[in-house]
């Protein structure tokens, strides 16, 4: 019989605790399917809550983009602006007097505003009135006086100069549109991620499965070694390297069940459940047979990407920076305004009669000599914009291979995963079978050495298979924003 080392008494010890803790993890244990795990994900995970907030964040940007075409009702004014204090008077023989002062003034003005965007220019209605207060007034004379401009329409219109709001209307609807397109690309690439983790703990799982049936065939067949040992019909060295499979089988078994409790904290971690919630997953093995064409994919991926809607925003940025260089280098602005005003001692009276009141202004900068900057300015947009067209147009070469390749990728990964598939249960069967072989003697224990290895070999493989497929499916959605299962758009033009 034999007798338990030191070290031996040590790895047992580890063996019955690991057993014990084996026992906690199996209670209380939540079961997912890949599509349950995927959609708790996209609701719940922080990765999914991340992009739902950044589309709340481009929505209001482009909420806040429209409302500077609305007209702007706003009131403006000063109230009160009092001073008191001694001030320098010129006299009417040109000398200085220094006079108290203790005055109020009081403004204010209700306009509407509406942006031109054709133009560029602004034009407004205004109404205001201002008062006057002069603590200090002598006796009989008012101390109170009135202002105002009961209507006046104001145009302030820039000329031959950049015009933002013209290419904002090109530009940020693209942007918003492409921020939408965008979400649904992270949403989906939030299922890759997903898919990876769950495979990752899948994989452990599996490992973990293997190792505890391992160590159970293993023990099984040193009780058959140590009989055979007894009977005189094998040789002490078998007998001893059984032994040391077992502890290897012990120790795999330890290393599988770490390996798998650091992969139920990565996994609930990123969908957000508990650390300490435990999990088991079902393996996906239907898998959906559908066909890919690749120049269907790569027409849904430039009708549906926001890349593809990337290369005219930038395209159109390009033109937008050249529209400003050659606006910046003659400065016009147009001014006028025309109305009505008065003043008055009571504020009703500046309303009676009032006067015309008008206003016409052209300003006019135009450089002389500048030391070529206006042309350097200029031209270094022009430069720009070939610049972006050049490498928008190699990007668009390269966006196009990218799809080519992604999608024979997914055709490979679903060959493959049909060979791991067979090659798992033929090695599956073999081992089957060896096992039976070597527990009648007709195999030596080499021989049953082999098969377990091809087996646990074969195993891992075909859900290595999986994962690289179920990753290579859900990135083909992100790529095309085209459910090629289901025959359906991930995504609409019309969608807010």
């Amino acid at each position: 019989m034999l007798k338990l080392t030191t070290p031996l008494r040590v790895v047992v010890f580890f063996f019955v605790l690991g057993l014990s803790s084996i026992q906690v993890f199996s209670q209380g244990v939540s079961t997912y399917t890949l599509e349950e795990m995927v959609a708790r994900a996209k609701e719940i995970s922080p990765a999914s809550l991340r992009n739902k907030t950044q589309r709340e964040n481009n929505y209001w940007r482009y909420r806040l983009f429209r409302s500077n075409y609305n007209p702007q009702l706003q009131l403006r004014g000063t109230l009160p602006s009092y001073s008191q204090s001694f001030s320098s008077i010129t006299q009417p023989d040109g000398s200085i007097e220094f006079l108290e002062v203790q005055q109020n003034l009081m403004n204010l003005e209700l306009g509407l505003q509406q942006v031109i965007a054709p133009t560029g220019g602004v034009i407004s209605v205004n109404s205001s009135t201002d008062r006057f207060d002069n603590f200090l007034a002598t006796s009989g004379e008012p101390q109170t006086r009135f202002s105002g401009v009961p209507v006046n329409v104001r145009l302030q219109q820039p000329i031959f100069a950049y015009n933002p709001f013209k290419w904002d209307k090109k530009i940020e609807p693209l942007v918003y549109e492409e921020s939408k397109r965008e979400y649904v690309q992270e949403m989906e690439r939030v299922s890759m991620d997903v898919t990876s983790f769950f495979f990752d703990y899948l994989l452990a799982q599996v490992n973990f499965d293997i190792a505890t049936q391992n160590l159970k065939n293993t023990e099984e067949i040193f009780e058959i070694e140590k009989k055979r040992y007894e009977m005189g019909n094998t040789f002490e060295d078998a007998l001893l390297q059984v032994e040391l499979q077992v502890l290897q089988a012990r120790q795999d078994l330890a290393q599988a069940q770490m390996d798998l409790e650091q992969s139920t904290f990565a996994v609930n971690a990123y969908i957000g459940l508990n650390q300490y919630d435990q999990i088991r997953l079902i393996t996906p093995d239907v898998i959906p047979q559908f066909e890919v064409d690749v120049d269907q994919a790569i027409q849904f991926a430039f009708e549906n990407r926001a890349e593809a809607l990337g290369f005219i925003r930038r395209e159109l940025q390009a033109e937008a920076d050249l529209a400003r260089a050659k606006g910046e280098r003659i400065q016009m602005d147009l001014n006028a305004s025309y109305g009505y005003n008065n003043a008055a001692f009571t504020f009703t009276d500046i309303y009676q009669n009032p006067n015309t009141q008008a206003l016409v202004n052209l300003g006019l900068t135009v450089p002389i000599l500048d030391w070529g900057r206006n042309k350097a300015r200029v031209s270094q947009a022009m430069a720009n914009q070939r610049l972006v067209e050049y490498t928008v147009e190699q990007e668009r070469i390269n966006f196009e291979q990218e799809i080519f390749t992604k999608v024979k990728n997914f055709i490979m990964m679903r060959e493959r995963l049909n060979v791991t598939q067979i090659s798992d249960q033929v090695a599956q069967k073999r081992y089957d079978i060896t096992l039976k072989r070597y527990q009648t003697g007709n195999v030596t224990i080499t021989d049953l050495n082999i098969a377990q290895g091809e087996k646990d070999t074969n195993k891992r493989a075909y859900f290595s298979s999986l994962k690289d497929f179920w990753v290579a499916y859900y990135e083909l959605r992100a790529l095309t924003l085209y459910d090629f299962e289901n025959g359906i758009l991930l995504y609409t033009p019309d969608e807010e």
